[in-house]
């Protein structure tokens, strides 16, 4: 792994330990992961692959990466508080979030010191077709994850938001019918 490989794996971790404190939910929030990851696909996604069987390594991680993302979102708290939505990052959103980059990061390490045979006979027998299949799969999987947390967080936002706007009303039974 490169240095810039670690200062950007470093960088999307540091995202959601940063959210381990609440915060004001803001445009940085988005913005800040979005820029990591649009600089991780423009500087690694030089292609995809559609021969043999890449496609499917490459949705299945894709589709790895989308539920992490919803799990991720899903458990990140947001409440109102004086006018801004607040954010924190619930011990499992941090840890999904820490599983999907640490696996990416580990496959990573694992292939750069002894796993690229395996890789290589695992991509052969599956009709995995090159190395960039395996690129462009990981990269997906990391976009897709920050894209669908973050989309996640948005719409739970908005209905914070809206339920914030709506008069608070208690359900009653109606006892004539």
């Amino acid at each position: 792994m490169t240095t810039t490989d670690w200062i950007t794996d470093i960088a999307l971790v540091l995202v959601v330990f940063r959210q381990l404190r609440e915060g004001r939910l803001d445009l940085k929030t988005f913005l800040i992961p979005l820029g990591i990851v649009a600089f991780v696909a423009h500087s690694y996604l030089d292609s995809v692959p559609t021969a043999g069987n890449d496609l499917v390594l490459i949705g299945t991680l894709t589709a790895i990466g989308a539920a992490l993302g919803i799990a991720g979102g899903v458990y990140t708290r947001i409440r109102p508080a004086g006018g801004h939505l607040l954010i924190k990052a619930g011990a499992v959103s941090a840890v999904l979030w820490v599983l999907g980059m640490g696996a990416r990061m580990g496959f990573q390490l694992w292939v750069q010191h002894g796993g690229a045979d395996d890789v290589a006979r695992f991509s052969l027998t599956h009709h995995i077709t090159s190395d960039q299949a395996w690129v462009a799969a990981f990269v997906l999987m990391a976009l897709t994850e920050v894209v669908t947390r973050l989309a996640t967080i948005f719409v739970r936002s908005r209905l914070v938001t809206l339920d914030r706007r709506q008069p608070a009303t208690v359900p009653t039974l109606d006892r004539t019918a």
